[in-house]
């Protein structure tokens, strides 16, 4: 079993829900193997008080959260990353960066829970809804046998995620 720990920076394009609810739950579930990162093509440059609310009530971490700029991941000094995946639509089909180490990338789209409208309720299930389906893409995700699986069936595998639902 590898000791690598595999970079994953989840894009959407203000970076202030769908990536960002990745993120977190990302490096609650990765057991040490992943370290998330999220990033917005447009960011907002705050987070969604929903978004920050919700991560409250799952008893997960915000500590250092914000909103940020894709370009910051796409420097000689960033991180490399190991794969990227776009969370919006939107996100998807815009000229991304050139990223340094050329990562395995994904279209793992949900819908937009901060555009909806309507009571309090109806947009704190938006948010859980986003949050689930992530959740469950990610532990199919981190249940991969990474290391014994070659780039093209890698990226297979997590283009297929990309289509799954909860």
């Amino acid at each position: 079993m590898s000791d690598k720990v595999y970079n994953v920076l989840f894009l959407c394009t203000g970076n202030s829900a769908r990536s960002i609810l990745a993120e977190v739950q990302l490096n609650v579930l990765g057991g040490g193997r992943f370290r998330g990162y999220s990033a917005g093509s447009h960011p907002k440059g705050e987070i969604n008080p929903l978004t920050l609310q919700l991560l409250k009530q799952m008893r997960l971490s915000t500590d250092g959260l914000r909103s940020k700029s894709w370009d910051e991941f796409a420097t000689p000094d960033a991180p490399v990353m190991d794969f990227v995946f776009t969370v919006c639509d939107r996100a998807a089909g815009e000229q991304c960066p050139v990223w340094p180490g050329q990562p395995i990338t994904a279209h793992w789209g949900v819908p937009d829970p901060a555009a909806v409208e309507g009571s309090d309720d109806a947009k704190m299930r938006a948010f859980k809804d986003a949050a689930a389906t992530l959740r469950k893409r990610i532990e199919l995700f981190r249940s991969l046998p990474l290391a014994s699986l070659d780039r093209l069936a890698l990226k297979n595998e997590v283009t297929d995620i990309g289509k799954s639902t909860p």
